[in-house]
């Protein structure tokens, strides 16, 4: 199936992107706002996401199928690993989601369409209105695709003209998104530009932060920080860089009547995209002193990973990837070959999966690609201690304890620094409504109008 060239990443692999095409992109952007965005209403706007997603879950689907159908090759991930991201995250963009993130961001569903009042405001007469930027610009990671969509999505919602630019060979979601929305709604699409440039373009890059109104960045902290400084000074700039998660298990729950349960949403959380996302876990903290020790649970975990990988097999790597993984394995296998308190279980004549577990070892950083550490602990406090180094870096925290202590444990990890804490199972299912880095998820991006009488 080819796609007909609306955007520029749809354009062939010859055609050359000039700074010249580019700057006319922008205003064609910033022309098309004014006239088809800044006037819809966000009731409009949400009907036209909804419609979107209902037509990315349809199995059959046209854009979805070839999705699949490329995306293995594309990007790395199996089909069912793919189907099953997706899935989840089109789920998310019901219109009830959509109105309890903009209640949740501004206090009033209707705060982007005019100048409305919260309770509080109308106490002090006052009322106010949020503005999206005029260009919003996204540089994208493309590890994996949620974040992207994500802020494709957002920026629609505070109506701002937008370019998604995509390293090389991670286009074909957000271009695919792209494409579905023209097809429910062309007006929104034509503010929409998805493209492709490999880093260092310096050209093409100025001519972006010359129009841009507003930039957002996903990706290494180094990249960020080489952005942010090439700026130009009004511009604002939202950046979200290199975080790691972790899971905790308390030992009430290691029984077994809960542990099957338990380590099926471990695996999930470690599947999900191939635990490339910052939300995926490098380890599971397992208290001691359960009806099953840490190694039984690693060991179950071990079973999980090995029929997942039956059912939704993890995607290729590239060689390099393999051999990281692999020199991993030898590193932790002559350790308990050297009777150290280190087990290691493995995918048999292949890297497709690796559970280790290994006592008092300071916080393992994993290589991904569905590598999992578990580490035994005494407790919640010493989890904190062997994370302390890493406590700037925390997304979130995969959490496995009793309902009575769910909240004095959920609080012990927010004044320590987490920004997220969820059951496990669901570290790679934010909600909508979810603050990435622990900051607004829309509000970020806005101006706003007082309007006092």
């Amino acid at each position: 199936m080819s796609l007909p060239h609306y955007f520029l990443a749809d354009l062939p692999a010859e055609a050359t992107l000039t700074p010249k095409l580019l700057a006319e992109t922008c205003a064609a952007l910033k022309h098309n706002r004014r006239h088809y965005l800044v006037t819809r209403t966000t009731d409009d706007i949400i009907g036209a996401l909804v419609e979107v997603a209902a037509g990315w879950l349809q199995p059959e689907g046209e854009l979805r199928q070839l999705a699949l159908d490329v995306g293995p090759v594309e990007l790395g991930f199996s089909r069912p690993t793919l189907a099953r991201g997706l899935d989840e995250f089109f789920r998310q963009l019901t219109r009830e989601n959509f109105e309890r993130l903009l209640e949740q961001e501004f206090s009033e569903v209707q705060r982007l369409d005019e100048l409305v009042a919260s309770r509080v405001e109308r106490a002090s007469g006052k009322t106010a209105l949020a503005t999206g930027p005029g260009l919003l610009v996204h540089i994208a990671a493309g590890n994996i695709p949620n974040p992207t969509l994500t802020s494709m999505i957002f920026g629609l919602l505070v109506r701002s003209a937008q370019v998604v630019k995509c390293g090389r060979g991670t286009t074909l979601l957000p271009r695919l998104f792209a494409h579905s929305l023209y097809r429910v709604d062309p007006k929104l699409a034509a503010c929409l530009e998805v493209v492709e440039w490999p880093g260092g373009a310096t050209e093409l890059e100025q001519v972006l932060w010359a129009v841009a109104d507003c930039v957002t960045a996903t990706g290494r902290d180094e990249t960020l920080v080489k952005i942010q400084r090439e700026l130009p000074h009004p511009i604002r700039f939202l950046g979200h860089g290199h975080r790691l998660s972790f899971g905790y298990v308390a030992r009430d729950l290691l029984n077994l009547a809960e542990v099957d349960h338990l380590v099926r949403a471990a695996a999930d959380d470690v599947t999900a995209w191939d635990q490339l996302g910052c939300l995926s876990p490098h380890v599971f903290f397992v208290q001691n002193g359960g009806a099953l020790a840490p190694e039984q649970f690693a060991a179950k975990l071990a079973g999980e990973l090995e029929r997942c990988e039956r059912t939704a097999p993890r995607g290729g790597v590239p060689t390099a990837t393999a051999a990281i993984i692999a020199t991993r394995r030898q590193i932790y296998q002559m350790r308990s070959a050297q009777g150290e308190a280190t087990h290691v279980w493995q995918s048999p004549d292949s890297t497709a999966w690796t559970v280790v577990c290994e006592a008092e070892s300071p916080f393992p950083v994993s290589c991904l690609h569905r590598f999992i550490h578990i580490r035994p602990v005494s407790g919640v406090t010493e989890v904190l201690q062997v994370a302390d180094a890493h406590r700037r870096q925390v997304s979130t925290v995969g959490l496995a304890v009793p309902r009575s202590q769910w909240a004095g444990v959920a609080r012990q990890l927010g004044r320590w620094g987490a920004s997220r804490i969820c059951p496990l199972g669901q570290m790679q299912r934010p909600p909508l409504t979810w603050r990435q880095d622990g900051r607004p998820a829309l509000a970020d991006l806005v101006t706003w109008t007082d309007c006092e009488s």
